[in-house]
């Protein structure tokens, strides 16, 4: 596949029968939760990887995704355990590509990579013979307009305010985070709270640029990684949280979802899981007042349950028990149709983003519920 695409895939998150589900008697944000994570285990392959049929490559961002959805609900811990080794065994296939050229080194994929080996009780410092810590700090620069900036090398750079976060959320539980990678993601965010998902070298700052696109996804994101920066003291993170929060609830939808922007600018789970979960995160600090607490942790509530109705359950008659439609329009076409080969990896896509609001865990507190 084109290294274009492979990147982008790198840090962008957009027929099996689940072996022994049994839906309960009366289903929980919870239980949809981990019937949402055991579909996406099913989706792993013999190696426990996620493999995309239609380019056919292994799709590492995808399964990186899959083993995060996995600790974040405590499903198939064997599996997870599995696909955990096998992306450890291809670190440079991810964040250097396969297709690219010798000392490619790709920032998004970087960062996730050193998530997913806090995530799972790795060393972030010896994962698959990598040093990942050191890994994503190489990658920052150092100075001038980009300060901060965790950006790909080798390479066109792809780099952008998704990556930036996961290198922010890895390094904050790893060990810290540098202030200045803090700053360049906080610089990305608007007055109004919004962030965009590019940045903008002509237009350092979100509000400098004409017409900036807020991104409820890269908000939603930014929010979560923001928090693990501030749970590491860095109260400025804190701040730029809770205005990313607000600007969240205020676009958020009547009946509980979220748009995306560009060609998500629809309601759509992947959004809506990325905001939902983000929004009750800051809902629980006390970052906010009482009354914005309330209304913040409302409006994850009103998330998940618009995500829930967009999961196939045993009534849609249907292999796939658990899966979540990206929208609307896909969950009436499956239960037609089923999900089919031609549809099944936008499934995928959509499955580990939106059982966040679900599993009601936020992106920095996956992998450590049992350690506290």
């Amino acid at each position: 596949m084109h290294i274009a695409v492979r990147q982008l895939l790198a840090t962008l998150t957009v027929g099996a029968v689940v072996a022994g589900f049994a839906a309960p008697a009366q289903a929980t944000p919870r239980s949809s939760a981990v019937a949402a994570a055991t579909w996406q285990a099913s989706q792993l392959d013999d190696h426990g990887g996620i493999h995309n049929d239609q380019y056919d490559f292994t799709d590492w961002g995808l399964t990186v995704d899959s083993v995060v959805a996995l600790k974040a609900t405590g499903a198939r811990p064997a599996l997870a355990t599995k696909a955990t080794a096998y992306v450890a065994a291809h670190v440079r296939s991810y964040n250097s590509d396969d297709y690219g050229q010798p000392g490619v080194r790709i920032s998004g994929a970087t960062g996730k990579l050193l998530y997913l080996a806090d995530v799972t009780g790795s060393d972030p410092r010896d994962f698959g013979g990598f040093d990942l810590r050191a890994e994503s700090l190489a990658l920052m620069t150092a100075s001038g307009v980009n300060r901060g900036r965790f950006q790909d090398q080798g390479t066109t750079d792809y780099s952008n305010t998704f990556g930036q976060a996961f290198n922010i959320l890895g390094l904050a539980r790893s060990g810290g985070v540098p202030r200045a990678a803090v700053s360049f993601l906080t610089r990305q965010q608007c007055a109004a709270g919004g962030f965009r998902l590019d940045p903008d070298d002509a237009a350092p700052r979100c509000d400098q640029a004409a017409d900036p696109v807020l991104d409820p996804d890269s908000t939603g994101l930014s929010v979560q990684a923001l928090l693990a920066a501030y749970r590491t003291g860095n109260k400025a993170a804190g701040t730029a949280a809770r205005k990313g929060a607000l600007w969240l609830l205020r676009e958020q939808a009547q009946n509980g979802s979220f748009d995306g922007s560009g060609p998500t600018a629809s309601a759509n789970t992947n959004s809506t899981g990325l905001a939902g979960e983000a929004i009750r995160a800051v809902g629980r600090t006390h970052l906010v007042t009482a009354d914005a607490g309330r209304r913040l942790l409302t409006g994850a509530a009103k998330a998940a349950s618009w995500v829930r109705t967009l999961q196939l359950t045993p009534a849609d008659a249907t292999a796939d028990i658990g899966a979540v439609a990206y929208d609307a329009t896909a969950l009436s076409d499956a239960r037609r149709n089923g999900i089919t080969t031609e549809t099944r990896d936008q499934w995928r896509r959509a499955t580990p983003q939106a059982l966040l609001v679900l599993a009601r865990v936020s992106l920095d507190d996956i992998g450590r519920q049992r350690r506290r």
